[in-house]
């Protein structure tokens, strides 16, 4: 006891762990401060950082602490602990997965700001966090505040989230694929074979789309309102992808491919393989 009342008392100077801290998250790299880590008392960083040793936590093959989670979203998570304020982007489709990473890091504050409001008919209503509404009423009044949160939850129920998010665009969809034909054209070998399924457009829509099965770490910060050609998808089945379009209200517009040919060695009579690239273009009016 004697032991634990000395290492409490004397604060962030006595910890094992270095005042930087660098962290690999999901593939990301994040340097941080130390007290950063623990601004929350009994989250999982603060467990981490302060309840245990930095050799009973996971490194990577650098040595920085690795955490397996998905490293484009805890850049928010970082910057709700620097001052423990929530600043999202206007169009930030990307809330139900932050919810849940503030679940699994144990913040519970910042896990009710982004947990979704519902109406008595179970329909889900403009999301209002505590902070706003307080702000509202202070600058209206008492009555006028109540009168503005009528009117805000009344205009939130009204308006259905999914049709807010679905903005018009394009997406590209793009593949590398391969066949092999065999002596004679008897003979069948993979075919349409795809390496890896590409996705082009604004990152908004792309993750929209796509959600969880979008690989983004090609290009991790890309803000929502820009465009990336870097993105891939985890599977390899196009009509998946397709599908995803689809269920969203994307209908294809366009598509285009070439293709090459090639002997797998000089003697003409071995099975030809061919290479192709392909791109589907997808529109949402």
């Amino acid at each position: 006891m004697e032991e634990t009342s000395a290492l409490s008392s004397c604060g962030d100077s006595c910890s094992p762990f270095s005042e930087v801290i660098e962290l690999n998250v999901g593939g990301q790299v994040y340097v941080t401060r130390h007290k950063t880590l623990i601004a929350v008392p009994d989250s999982l960083l603060w467990n981490m950082f302060s309840k245990k040793s930095p050799k009973e936590l996971a490194r990577d093959s650098k040595g920085r602490f690795f955490l397996d989670r998905d490293g484009f979203l805890f850049r928010y998570i970082l910057d709700y602990l620097r001052d423990l304020n929530l600043v999202l982007p206007d169009y930030f489709p990307e809330k139900s997965r932050l919810q849940r990473e503030a679940d699994f890091f144990q913040l519970r504050d910042l896990a009710k700001r982004l947990s979704p409001r519902v109406s008595k008919d179970n329909s889900i209503s403009e999301e209002i966090s505590q902070s706003d509404t307080e702000e509202g009423a202070q600058q209206c009044g008492s009555s006028g505040g109540l009168e503005t949160l009528r009117t805000m939850s009344v205009s939130g129920a009204m308006r259905s989230p999914s049709l807010d998010s679905r903005k018009s665009g394009y997406i590209t969809i793009g593949y590398r694929g391969s066949y092999t034909i065999g002596r004679d054209i008897q003979t069948d070998a993979k075919f349409r074979r795809v390496a890896r399924i590409t996705v082009c457009g604004k990152t908004s829509l792309a993750k929209e789309v796509f959600g969880d099965t979008l690989n983004e770490s090609r290009d991790p910060d890309r803000p929502p309102e820009r465009y990336t050609s870097r993105y891939y998808l985890k599977y390899n089945f196009l009509e998946q992808a397709f599908d995803k379009l689809t269920e969203v209200g994307f209908h294809m517009v366009a598509c285009s491919s070439t293709g090459t040919c090639a002997y797998t060695s000089n003697d003409p009579n071995e099975d030809k393989i061919w290479t192709s690239y392909t791109e589907y273009v997808f529109c949402r009016e």
